[in-house]
């Protein structure tokens, strides 16, 4: 009888499966019958934009940054025509909703890119209610400003309040998205200098953190880093302060929140009572007080406030790294301030780390890509805890409870068919939460955790289901600024396969000090927490760092590849992104656009170039480099007449060893220039524990040389650095004067750098070549 039950079960959801294939096949014959159509039109252009006291070229939709709020019903369906005007193609992704593949807006993935003065239509019908976003995927574009919101009003109001307001929060900068990644690839520190979240040697001595800061070297890493850029400007739906005096004491607003931020993250404070906070990802939640919210890249929040009798009350919102704020005021009179929120203490940070056994530093490039190995790289890096908390960390990321009804079905099928989760035990998890808290350095990342979302119905999935588990490693380099999964870039890597009539399940295993906000394409997925059965369903997740999350959705989505990734926008743009795919045929609209063009997005060549101008010497080194591969032309002129120059390519076997080869030129004679010698040289470039640049080579006159840099930040803009190099001549080519057989010769350098910008610094050295001078070095 049972197993009649289950197969009666089995083919009421294959019949679901088929009314709603056949309803897709209607789609474009249904639009033209409905008469609750809504047609929009999108214009995207480069302009002349002011967000932070600068005229600076932004890309604006419909004249505007952020472009024009779009508003639908439940029910209905969507036209929306978007028109290329500037000179470079484009693309628009409707970020959470779900839609036919072919219109999800991914160029070369989904959706053919929009070509400079061409229209493309978007169509679709609206599954759904809530809030949501559109932005560009095309390169960094998002970043200039093409983004704007969506409102999808339900057939029925689920909450009581009188009037509502749409707030897109954004992150501006005046320099180009492009010359920032590029600086980035780099390995500059000056944006942490200028917003002042960098970790100098001396404040970290002064805090009694040179032990932390020694086991972060010795680790590969210059300290914990929070956010990678420099933001002049955080905006509030377009200013980086906002007035709504319209609203009137008692009224009830909701407040439909947007991470439209390129790379960060906010927290969200609230003056006056405690908001209520009703929805996540654009679905409704229980709804619970919330004063202090975090909210990651790319996710939305909806909050109900009661406008108060007397006074406005304050919305803010505060860049996560604390380097500033934005805000919005709601009604009139006297303004109602939200509490602050301090700025993280990252040596504090630092030395809570180096008391906990902890491997941080996972490659985010790997010697052989096509060997995934992630249980192996989950073993060796991150948290090396005791079993029993390990165990409570399996119990924490919700390996619990029955499941049941799936809310949207991820969103549809599962309205009708009752599912739940795998066999797994009822336990009192608030108790072992507890005590997980309480143990030695769990408590570092506890505020990010989705705890307090729990859906209105059981989110959960059958048991009879088959379970496909996925452990993706979150990985990077900060050096280098590659981003990655398992240690592997999108580059080289292959598709995710899923399977319809399964549920995937993944753990994000965070091995970087970085947040990463990750967001899968055409799907709700579970959020795994503490509520269970009633885990939260969304559409991106944040995953803390050192941290693991669990999701799991159902593959009800009919057809197609999609894409998934880190939504901050310059970790996506260097590697961390994925596609996941059915498996099905390509929609052959797509034939003449290969996806091969979206994934050279994420590996292109970025050049990095250093000019210096010194009263004894000038150099100059010019260097364009993707995920594997490096090019390097170096030249040094000493005044006394000394000279040298090379190039050289440089293949990255993985994230701290390349191989290279090239050609070196020098004067033999000091301080002349009437002989050179041309010799070709080969070998390694290794970064070694604590940080230290290491060269060893050997040229065709068989002369091993050997050197050693490193450079120290010991005051805030300061930096002390040294070079030393010794190469050796034992004669199995050359022939020495006066019967020798073996010569050798020692190069060193010593000096300090001060950061006068991101370009220039003042520089002073001494070089056992050309002697003691200053002047300027030049990045470009």
């Amino acid at each position: 009888m049972k197993t009649l039950q289950i197969y009666a079960s089995h083919l009421k959801a294959i019949r679901y499966i088929c009314f709603l294939y056949i309803l897709s096949l209607g789609y474009v014959s249904i639009a033209h019958a409905q008469t609750d159509t809504v047609t929009y039109h999108l214009t995207i252009r480069k302009e002349m934009v002011d967000k932070a006291g600068k005229q600076v070229m932004g890309m604006t939709l419909n004249g505007g940054i952020p472009g024009p709020t779009l508003t639908f019903k439940e029910g209905g369906y969507a036209v929306i025509y978007v028109k290329n005007e500037m000179g470079v193609e484009t693309s628009i992704h409707w970020h959470g909703l779900l839609l036919p593949n072919f219109y999800d807006g991914v160029p070369y993935l989904t959706t053919p890119p929009i070509e400079p003065g061409h229209t493309q239509k978007y169509e679709f019908p609206l599954r759904q209610s809530g809030t949501y976003w559109y932005h560009s995927h095309t390169m960094l574009q998002e970043q200039s400003g093409v983004y704007g919101s969506i409102v999808i009003q339900p057939k029925e109001k689920s909450f009581q309040y009188e009037k509502e307001l749409v707030v897109v929060l954004s992150d501006w900068t005046n320099e180009k998205p492009h010359n920032i990644l590029r600086f980035l690839r780099g390995g500059t520190e000056w944006y942490n200098i200028k917003k002042g979240t960098a970790t100098p040697l001396n404040q970290v001595i002064a805090r009694g953190g040179l032990k932390a800061q020694l086991n972060f070297w010795k680790q590969r890493m210059e300290g914990a880093d929070i956010a990678d850029i420099y933001y002049p400007a955080f905006l509030t739906n377009g200013a980086t302060t906002q007035e709504y005096p319209d609203f009137k004491p008692g009224e009830k607003v909701r407040l439909r929140v947007i991470n439209g931020a390129a790379s960060t993250s906010f927290w969200m404070t609230f003056g006056g009572e405690s908001p209520t906070l009703v929805s996540a990802d654009g679905l409704d939640v229980v709804p619970v007080k919330h004063d202090k919210t975090f909210i990651g890249v790319a996710e939305t929040y909806d909050f109900i406030v009661t406008i108060p009798e007397q006074g406005k009350i304050e919305f803010r919102a505060t860049a996560q790294d604390g380097s500033g704020q934005t805000s919005a005021f709601l009604g009139q009179g006297n303004a109602i301030l939200a509490p602050d929120v301090p700025r993280p203490d990252k040596i504090g940070m630092m030395m809570k780390m180096a008391e906990m056994d902890m491997k941080m530093g996972a490659p985010a490039l790997k010697f052989n890509p096509k060997k995934d190995e992630p249980y192996k790289m989950m073993e060796k890096w991150g948290m090396q805890m005791k079993d029993e908390m390990e165990a409570m960390q399996e119990m924490d990321h919700g390996m619990h409870g029955a499941h049941s009804k799936n809310q949207m079905g991820s969103m549809n099928m599962a309205k009708d068919t009752t599912m739940a989760h795998h066999n797994m035990h009822e336990m009192d998890m608030a108790d072992e939460e507890g005590k997980m808290q309480n143990m030695e350095g769990m408590s570092m990342f506890s505020e990010y955790n989705y705890d307090y979302l729990k859906a209105p119905e059981k989110t959960t999935y059958s048991p009879d289901l088959p379970v496909k588990e996925i452990l993706l490693n979150l990985t990077g380099n900060m050096q280098r600024y590659i981003w990655s999964l398992n240690g592997i870039p999108l580059s080289e890597t292959d598709k995710i396969k899923i399977n319809g009539g399964e549920v995937t399940r993944i753990t994000f295993n965070n091995l970087t000090m970085m947040h990463h906000p990750m967001h899968l394409h055409g799907h709700f997925f579970r959020v795994i927490n503490e509520n269970g059965e009633y885990s939260p369903l969304k559409h991106t997740v944040n995953v803390p760092p050192m941290q693991k999350i669990t999701i799991e959705f159902y593959g009800s989505e009919e057809t197609g590849d999609w894409f998934f990734h880190c939504h901050i926008l310059y970790h996506m743009m260097s590697g961390m992104a994925r596609i996941v795919s059915y498996d099905t045929p390509r929609d052959p609209r797509m034939d003449e656009y290969p996806v091969s063009k979206l994934i050279d997005e994420t590996d292109q060549y970025y050049s990095f170039n250093m000019l210096d101008m010194a009263s004894h010497m000038t150099a100059i080194n010019l260097s364009t480099a993707n995920i594997r591969n490096q090019f390097n032309l170096s030249a040094e002129y000493g005044w006394n007449n000394n000279f040298e120059a090379e190039f050289t390519y440089e293949r990255y076997l993985y994230d701290y060893l390349t191989v290279f080869a090239g050609i070196n030129v020098e004067n033999t004679v000091p301080e002349s220039l009437d002989d050179t010698n041309t010799t070709a040289v080969a070998g390694i470039r290794y970064l070694t524990p604590y940080l230290f640049s290491l060269d060893a080579r050997l040229d065709n006159e068989l002369r091993p040389r050997i050197s050693l840099a490193r450079s120290v930040m010991v005051f805030p803009k300061v930096s002390l650095f040294g070079y030393y190099e010794y190469q050796a001549d034992f004669g199995l080519v050359n022939d020495f004067e006066n019967g020798a057989n073996y010569s050798d010769e020692v190069v060193w350098s010593a000096g300090a750098e001060y950061m006068l910008s991101k370009n220039v610094s003042l520089v002073g050295s001494y070089d056992n070549r050309f002697g003691m001078g200053a002047g300027l070095s030049i990045r470009f």
